[in-house]
């Protein structure tokens, strides 16, 4: 979001972000990224004074959710750690259980990489000392990035989501390259959080032209339907919705 970490950056999002979060009633929660520079990510978003050496870590409550940001940068580097006094801090605010849960949402995913090795060379150190405090948790989800494309796994029994970018999607795959920048693929994910799950939602940002679909008017003639209707006419082969 701020390639750099140029304070002009994080003002031009400000300038983005704070009117859409206000119309959708919405809350923003700012995660620190390897490209972040602590100081002016401080001070372009939370309007607050910050040296290179305090992580940006935060939790925030929204209807009952627990969302902890926590910052696994490393000042100078793309990779990612944990210090010592993070993780008492992290363990001393997941002692306390939320309504509802609490979500992870921390830069460096703490999962394998295999097949980008440039990534698992800046990837978060020492995963076990985080996994330790996790254990045992009320952690519903973790959520992270950094990898540039989309990773799903677990950690310390906790499902853990990887977003891709909107700026460009590193191919894990590519042929005769070390890496693999494309201008593909961009996406975002879409979280929904359940009584008794959590549902991670890849969505493409990029047009792309439809091969298939159905007029937006459909969803108001299902709202008129019994569940036992729609059933028919969505699921049943030959209905006049799947016939054409």
């Amino acid at each position: 979001m701020a390639d750099q970490g140029e304070p002009g950056a994080y003002r031009q999002l400000r300038d983005l972000l704070d009117p859409l979060a206000a119309d959708l009633g919405a809350q923003i929660v700012w995660v620190m990224g390897n490209h972040d520079e602590r100081p002016a990510y401080a001070a372009g978003l939370f309007d607050r004074e910050a040296t290179t050496d305090e992580p940006q870590d935060a939790v925030h409550h929204i209807g009952g959710l627990r969302v902890i940001s926590l910052d696994t940068t490393v000042p100078g580097y793309h990779h990612g750690e944990l210090g010592e006094a993070q993780l008492a801090w992290l363990a001393e605010v997941l002692s306390t259980p939320a309504e509802h849960g609490t979500i992870l949402a921390l830069h460096h995913p703490p999962i394998p990489v295999p097949l980008v090795p440039a990534a698992a060379i800046i990837e978060l150190l020492d995963q076990d000392r985080l996994a330790a405090v996790l254990a045992g948790t009320d952690v519903v989800s973790i959520l992270g990035g950094h990898f540039h494309f989309s990773s799903h796994s677990t950690f310390a029994g906790i499902p853990v989501s990887v977003a891709a970018a909107t700026c460009y999607l590193e191919d894990p795959a590519p042929d005769a390259r070390f890496t693999s920048a494309v201008d593909a693929h961009q996406s975002v994910n879409v979280v929904h959080v359940y009584a008794d799950r959590v549902v991670h939602s890849i969505v493409p940002v990029a047009t792309a032209p439809e091969v298939a679909g159905h007029p937006a008017e459909v969803a108001a003639q299902l709202a008129q339907m019994s569940p036992e209707e729609r059933r028919e006419l969505v699921s049943r082969k030959d209905s006049p919705l799947n016939s054409g």
